[in-house]
C-alpha cells in the first residue's frame, strides 16, 4: 500500500512587510508628536548667533542684541534684569539690553486719564445742572397745573420728563387742540424756547380699540397726537431741527387699563428734555456752543 506524501506548508515570502509597516507607522507618529511640541523661539535663535559672531569674529552682527527671558514689571515700572540669567557660549556672556525706564511715560498716560475724566465729570455735573435748572423753570411757569395734577414734572437726572395728561390736551378719539391745551403748550413753548435741548414728544394711548377712517389703530391717533404739539411748538418758536415726534400706541403703560381712572392716566403726552451735548435716543441731536444756546439761570417763567 503507497504511502501518502505529507503536505507542503506555504512559505510567506512577504511577511517582513507587516514588522516594516509598524516601524513606519511609529516613525510616522514620533515626527508628527516632535513637530507638534517644536516652537522656533527667533529671540533665543538671535543670541546663539551673536554669541557664536562674537566668539569667532569678535563683533556681533547685530545691532541691538536680543535679551530674552526678560519679565515684563507691568506698565510705568522698569524692566528688572537683574534676575535675567545671562547664557554662555564659548565662556564669553551674551551682552544684555540696558534697563529701559517707562516711569515717565505711565505717568503721562495716566495724567491724561485723569484730566479726561475729571472733564467728563465737569461735562456730567454741567448737564445735570442744566436740565435742573429746566425742570424748576417748567414747574414755576406750570405751578396752576402741577398742583392740579394734570402735568408732572420728573428730574432723571441725565434727562427731564414733563407728563401731560391726555383730558387736558384732546378730545376722546381726536388729535385737536382744545383752546385751553394751546394756551396751556404756547406757556410751555415759552420755556421750552428759551434752552436749545433736543425734545422727543410721545404720544401715549390707553388699550381701547379705534378703528377709524384718519386712525385706523392707536398707533396713528397716538403718533398724530404727538405731531399736533410738535407743530404747535415750531409755531411758537421752537426749532423743528430739535424735536421728533414718537407714537407709542397702548403699548407703554404706566397704570393699568382695567379701570377707568388707569386708562385716563395711560392717556398722556410726553416731553423727554434730552441734555445739550447728549444724542438723543432718536436721531436728532444738539451740541454745546450752538447758537440759540441759553444760560439755564436765566430761564424764568
Amino acid at each position: 500500500m503507497a504511502r501518502r506524501k505529507p503536505h507542503e506548508d506555504h512559505v510567506n515570502h512577504e511577511a517582513w512587510a507587516i514588522p516594516y509597516g509598524d516601524l513606519i507607522t511609529l516613525l510616522l507618529a514620533f515626527f508628527v508628536v516632535m513637530y507638534a511640541v517644536s516652537s522656533v523661539n527667533a529671540g533665543k535663535y538671535r543670541v546663539l548667533s551673536d554669541a557664536l559672531n562674537s566668539a569667532f569674529s569678535g563683533t556681533p552682527t547685530a545691532i541691538d542684541p536680543i535679551q530674552y527671558g526678560q519679565k515684563q514689571l507691568g506698565s510705568g515700572s522698569a524692566v528688572d534684569v537683574t534676575a535675567v540669567e545671562r547664557p554662555r557660549f564659548g565662556g564669553r556672556p551674551v551682552p544684555t539690553l540696558e534697563p529701559i525706564p517707562t516711569d515717565r511715560a505711565g505717568q503721562g498716560d495716566k495724567g491724561q486719564g485723569d484730566r479726561g475724566q475729571r472733564a467728563a465729570a465737569q461735562d456730567a455735573e454741567a448737564q445735570a445742572a442744566q436740565l435742573g435748572g429746566i425742570a424748576d423753570a417748567v414747574e414755576r411757569a406750570m405751578a396752576t397745573l402741577v398742583m392740579q395734577d394734570q402735568l408732572v414734572v420728573r428730574n432723571h437726572g441725565d434727562w427731564v420728563e414733563v407728563e401731560i395728561r391726555n383730558d387736558l390736551l384732546f378730545g376722546s378719539g381726536v388729535a385737536t387742540l382744545s383752546a385751553e391745551a394751546e394756551s396751556v403748550l404756547a406757556q410751555l413753548a415759552g420755556v421750552l424756547s428759551q434752552v436749545n435741548n433736543p425734545i422727543r414728544v410721545e404720544g401715549h394711548t390707553d388699550n381701547l380699540p379705534i378703528r377709524t377712517l384718519t386712525f385706523p389703530s392707536n398707533w396713528e391717533l397716538s403718533a398724530a397726537r404727538a405731531a399736533t404739539v410738535v407743530r404747535l411748538f415750531a409755531s411758537r418758536g421752537l426749532s423743528p431741527g430739535r424735536m421728533a415726534v414718537l407714537g407709542l400706541g397702548e403699548f407703554r403703560p404706566i397704570a393699568s387699563n382695567q379701570t377707568a381712572d388707569g386708562r385716563n392716566s395711560n392717556r398722556r403726552v410726553l416731553l423727554a428734555i434730552q441734555p445739550l451735548n447728549g444724542e438723543a435716543e432718536g436721531s436728532y441731536a444738539t451740541t454745546r456752543g450752538q447758537p440759540g444756546t441759553a444760560d439755564v439761570s436765566k430761564v424764568t417763567p
